[in-house]
């Protein structure tokens, strides 16, 4: 279910030269914002929470998501090279499970090792709270990825819908609506966050089982349905 080869075309068009500054530009804000935090308010446990809550979980980690889980097929399929990819004995779910891989090592990379920086600079991983939202990075990193890349191949708006979901689902309604909160990956992830941080420094609507539940559905029900939609489009492409 993982092939080297796609593996490093994605790679390659994931970290270019242009889509590795886009990378780059949130987790660098995030470690100067902290960086700035510290150095004017010292280590305090409720600044960090709120800053890696607010910024890293809400704001970053979705949008690197977005950039790496749309990129990782996206492009093919607009351009139409993904073809020559198709025509290879490279079973589509393993093209699939090649370029899920990458995307989530990506997000990772770029969102979960930040955010873990910003919270030791931040309070020197007082009451957990590095650690915490570290795992709720990692969490979220796989959720968005198959997510995004289910997106990535159902539409030649990907990143639009992306930003949309990232941006006014996750940051607005799912910050502020009660219901919605239900059908947030952040709150997801905030529910193992909460798990391991002190007590009252993170807030999760969800429930832990509840949360480990839709986690997991989102991100198989969202691989198997990107295979069966590169399935479909090899088909329409052989006719």
């Amino acid at each position: 279910m993982y092939n080297p080869t796609v593996a490093r075309l994605t790679y390659r068009a994931l970290l270019g030269r242009r889509r590795a500054l886009i990378l780059c530009a949130l987790p660098v804000l995030l470690i100067a914002i902290s960086i700035a935090v510290r150095a004017f308010t010292g280590p305090d446990d409720k600044v960090a929470a709120d800053l890696l809550g607010g910024f890293a979980l809400a704001t970053m980690v979705p949008l690197i998501g977005v950039i790496a889980g749309t990129g990782a097929i996206g492009p093919e399929i607009d351009d139409g090279s993904i073809v020559y990819l198709l025509s290879k004995p490279v079973k589509r779910p393993t093209i699939i499970m090649t370029k899920l891989t990458v995307a989530i090592a990506v997000t990772m990379v770029f969102s979960a090792i930040p955010t873990l920086i910003a919270g030791f600079i931040l309070n020197g991983n007082g009451q957990q709270i590095a650690v915490a939202y570290t795992v709720a990075a990692l969490v979220a990193s796989v959720a968005y990825s198959a997510l995004f890349l289910l997106l990535g191949t159902v539409s030649r708006h990907a990143v639009v819908f992306g930003l949309v979901y990232a941006l006014i689902w996750e940051s607005l309604f799912g910050s502020l609506v009660d219901g919605a909160k239900t059908l947030s990956v952040q709150q997801w992830s905030l529910a193992l966050a909460q798990k391991v941080a002190g007590e009252g420094y993170v807030d999760a609507t969800v429930g832990l089982p509840t949360a480990a539940i839709l986690l997991v559905a989102v991100t198989v029900g969202a691989t198997i349905y990107a295979g069966q939609k590169l399935r479909r489009l090899t088909l329409a492409g052989e006719e």
